[in-house]
């Protein structure tokens, strides 16, 4: 994993976990520094390493007291590492994980899948990571399927299908044009059925051929499992996108490999891999999370307005979420956000893939997204190993890569 570009008392009753939507703003007159705060973090994770349950809780209204969701960038990040830290304290003192399951949805509002869904689409306006990843993604299979008759597109947790209309319409101006078709996965089967119907009508608009079939394939559920249920047609070429969804599937090597033989053994032309560079969470590597966070957060407070609910939607349910999943997670079944661009690279490669060079088109047309719509200093390309790399300053947050 790359970390940068460049090289006593059982019976004291524990304070309540903060919560992001009813969290008060406190005065700070006399507030650690950032540099302090940060090491609290860690401090923090070391004692719920060690089971010291009651002094971390402590540390956790120490960190709750010092940080906002409406603070500086370095407040609002402590503040979400602050409730996921919390929760992982509930899950190793309660010994019902429904009643643990219950208590980090309502903290964490992922109850409400309109609402993640809604940030989710405030992401891809506010901040270049899923354009970029879309993009460059797009582009590896736009070269890999030139000249093709028939095309079939496999794609993991398509959501809102945000990622294709650029595609059908760089498609469309083949001539001739061929047929598409998409497979898609995703676990809201309403929401397959709407991102289908508007892509067919995105499609016929250009003239296209177009077929869209809906795979329900649940966040808890074995990908494995759905792979035979995914028609394949001799006459077709296959490309396979998992743009920010492998990571989900790192928490078991033997399974994450099996599930790149299967897709392998389904002989696509182009495999793209689009996810965060992020580690497991350990406690020793909290250091690595903080790092990437807090670029993420420098950035959205780099470019957005102090007020902006657009912001405070990512930040809080988007990103908190992820950072809840990867901290506040346990080590079992249940844990789903897991991230490091070297393991499954690793993998890839076992399961007999090969790394594709992405093309000087592709980086250059990354370039032209960052100048165009995101024209800020701060955010990076680099290419190492055959991938392309998005940071923000030294911190490489997001990368893209494709494979055969």
């Amino acid at each position: 994993m790359l970390a940068s570009f460049d090289d006593d008392d059982d019976e004291e009753p524990p304070p309540q976990p903060p919560n992001a939507y009813i969290h008060q703003t406190h005065h700070r007159s006399l507030a650690p520094p950032p540099v302090h705060i940060r090491q609290l973090l860690i401090s923090c994770a070391e004692l719920v390493s060690r089971s010291d349950l009651s002094a971390a809780h402590r540390l956790i209204a120490v960190l709750a007291t010092n940080s906002s969701p409406f603070g500086d960038s370095n407040e609002r990040l402590v503040h979400q590492f602050t409730r996921a830290l919390s929760l992982r304290l509930d899950f190793l003192m309660n010994p019902n994980p429904a009643a643990t399951a219950a208590a980090s949805s309502q903290d964490l509002g992922s109850t409400d899948d309109a609402l993640i869904q809604s940030s989710y689409l405030s992401l891809n306006q506010v901040t270049p990571f899923v354009r970029f990843c879309q993009l460059t993604a797009n582009q590896a299979i736009l070269e890999a399927i030139d000249g093709q008759k028939a095309i079939h597109i496999l794609d993991f947790d398509i959501m809102h299908g945000v990622q294709w209309p650029p595609l059908l319409q760089a498609v469309a101006e083949r001539y001739p044009p061929p047929t598409l078709r998409i497979t898609a996965t995703g676990s809201d089967l309403e929401i397959l059925r709407r991102t289908g119907d508007r892509l067919a009508r995105f499609a016929h608009s250009l003239g296209l051929r177009f077929q869209f079939h809906p795979l329900i394939l649940l966040s808890n559920q074995d990908p494995i499992s759905i792979t035979s249920s995914v028609l394949l047609r001799p006459d077709e070429t296959l490309a396979v996108n998992c743009v920010n969804y492998l990571h989900r599937l790192l928490k078991d090597c033997n399974r994450l490999l099996l599930f790149f033989q299967r897709i392998k053994a389904m002989s696509p032309r182009v495999l793209t891999v689009a996810d965060h560079n992020l580690p497991i969470f350990r406690q020793q590597r909290l250091v690595e999370a903080l790092d990437h966070y807090a670029a993420v957060f420098d950035s959205l407070e780099a470019t957005l307005p102090p007020n902006s609910p657009e912001r405070l939607a990512v930040e809080q349910i988007w990103f908190g979420k992820e950072i809840g999943d990867i901290v506040a997670g346990d080590d079992g079944e249940d844990r789903m956000e897991r991230h490091e661009f070297t393991s499954w690279a690793a993998m890839l490669r076992c399961a007999g893939f090969s790394n594709i060079a992405l093309s000087p088109f592709a980086v250059s047309q990354a370039k032209l997204l960052l100048r165009l719509h995101y024209p800020c200093e701060g955010y990076q390309l680099h290419i190492l190993d055959e991938s392309l790399f998005l940071g923000w300053q030294s911190q490489p947050l997001f990368s893209v890569s494709s494979w055969h």
